[in-house]
């Protein structure tokens, strides 16, 4: 580039990170604006005294997407990073059984004959076919689709019977197995997406089977240091990034973004625009309402959205025998699932999942103490709960259900320090549209070229990164939608984006 082209983003989330790393490495001029203290949006640390905590996701799944996009900046992830392979991956506690699951498949069939009466039998079917799903439907995930074209591409073609579009991913579960609680242990990582396993389309069942096949890792000090690397990454590159400067809007003139204005008043020239805030919260508070008409407030109130998370950060003065990864399961799953999703109420009989990450990472806590995560699907904030009221009595209800479902006995006695975020906190202090964590559903509605575009339709010089965009929420799907938009971006100022530059 004879003068480098000036590339603003929105965000310093996981996706504005990925992208400000990808373009500052092939010339480009990068500047990130972020409202909070340190890097990493949802994917930041939250810090209570000598206690570290991810703010968001807990574990890293497709780990070589991450390693490519730091490959594509001609760089290694492990001189950044440390990573701690988990296996078993996690333990799932229903009623009447612990399951353990790991990616390891001899013990995975071991484990599946134990705890279930039809065994293993339809394990390796459901690798097997889950596995040439994912071979059939990743091309499509990593493609654009800002334009109709791109849409009826040749891979998506190919790939539409895999799409299974009559089936959910709890109902496609049934060619490979009978009992429900069997289908649940491939089932519940919809909930990865925000949604319900019956409601979510079959194609995400390839979630599951990539956990199996892949794995998921720990990453020592927390995810959140995938961010503090990214950023590291950028600032080695040339690249800028302001924290506690928060975006009051976007320079719109002709339905063109031309830079942006802070919350301080002054006004940032770019030649694009990368906008990593939550979609729907960015189109209504960082655009004017008469700018847009495919997505203007009235359309987004009308979207559908995921559910949302009440979360429970405790420091302990002491360590309990806990997995890293645990989930416990409702009595009543079912009855859980459609009081958050369908019901919009809360559940006296409710699923949460804990993360004890200190088995693994000392780091995370002073010796002899212990970091606890807890993580409680709610309703988002169409339910109209108010959580002021709600919050407490929830809380009481959770830390009950520690030391009765898990066995933390005492629990209360031994908590040092602790934070809560309930969906209006997502809300009002994230900025996530309706408290919806995980952003838009993932209906079939809502996918590929009907999700928001990577490309942004509605105005020019305006590109999305993260969960509200193409392919979706995940930290590997976010890589990818800065991917995608990196090499947009590179294509019309005719830069060769390469395997590395």
């Amino acid at each position: 580039m004879s003068e480098k082209k000036h590339i603003v983003i929105v965000g310093a989330g996981p996706g504005g990170l990925c992208a400000g790393m990808l373009l500052s490495r092939r010339g480009f001029q990068v500047t990130i604006f972020d409202k909070n203290a340190e890097v990493g949006g949802r994917n930041r640390p939250i810090r209570l005294g000598d206690f570290v905590f991810d703010t968001g996701p807990t574990f890293l799944l497709m780990k070589h997407v991450l390693d490519e996009m730091f490959e594509l900046c001609g760089r290694s992830s492990a001189d950044y990073l440390d990573f701690i392979k988990l296996d078993p991956m996690y333990r799932l506690l229903f009623s009447d059984r612990t399951v353990n699951v790991f990616s390891d498949r001899d013990k995975m069939r071991e484990e599946l004959r134990q705890a279930f009466p039809e065994g293993s039998a339809g394990y390796d079917f459901y690798l097997k076919q889950e596995g040439e799903r994912f071979k059939a439907l990743y091309p499509c995930i990593k493609r654009d689709y800002s334009s109709l074209k791109a849409f009826f591409s040749w891979d998506l073609i190919r790939a539409l019977p895999s799409l299974a579009l009559n089936h959910s991913v709890f109902s496609n579960l049934g060619k490979y197995f009978k009992e429900e609680k069997m289908r649940l242990v491939f089932s519940f990582q919809s909930k990865y997406l925000g949604m319900s396993p019956w409601d979510c389309p079959a194609l995400f069942t390839m979630l599951s089977y990539l956990e199996h096949e892949y794995g998921i890792y720990h990453v020592k000090g927390g995810l959140n240091k995938i961010a503090l690397a990214m950023a590291k990454v950028i600032t080695e590159q040339g690249g800028a990034i302001y924290t506690d400067t928060a975006v009051a809007s976007l320079i719109i003139k002709d339905k063109v973004v031309k830079g942006v204005r802070l919350q301080d008043g002054r006004e940032i020239e770019a030649d694009e625009v990368i906008v990593n805030a939550d979609f729907a919260y960015a189109m209504t508070h960082l655009v004017q309402a008469d700018q847009l008409k495919q997505y203007s407030p009235e359309k987004l109130k009308k979207l559908d959205y995921s559910c949302s998370t009440f979360m429970l950060y405790l420091g302990l003065d002491k360590c309990y025998d806990l997995a890293h990864h645990t989930i416990i399961f409702a009595e009543d799953y079912t009855t859980n699932i459609d009081n958050i999703f369908h019901n919009k109420i809360l559940s006296q009989d409710f699923s949460f999942y804990v993360q004890n990450a200190c088995v693994n990472d000392e780091t995370l806590a002073p010796a002899g103490k212990s970091a606890l995560y807890v993580l409680m699907p709610t309703p988002n904030n169409e339910s109209g709960v108010e959580w002021e009221t709600a919050c407490s009595e929830l809380r009481e209800q959770v830390l009950e259900a520690l030391e009765n479902r898990l066995g933390l006995t005492a629990l209360r006695e031994h908590i040092e320090c602790e934070k809560i975020i309930t969906p209006q906190d997502w809300e009002t202090d994230e900025h996530v549209f309706k408290g919806a964590t995980f952003s838009l559903s993932h209906k079939f509605s809502q996918l590929l070229y009907w999700r928001p575009h990577n490309r942004f339709q509605e105005l020019e010089q305006c590109y999305l990164v993260g969960g509200g965009t193409h392919p979706g929420s995940g930290l590997p799907t976010i890589y990818e939608s800065a991917h995608i938009s990196s090499k947009l971006i590179c294509k019309k100022h005719g830069i060769n984006f390469g395997s590395e530059s």
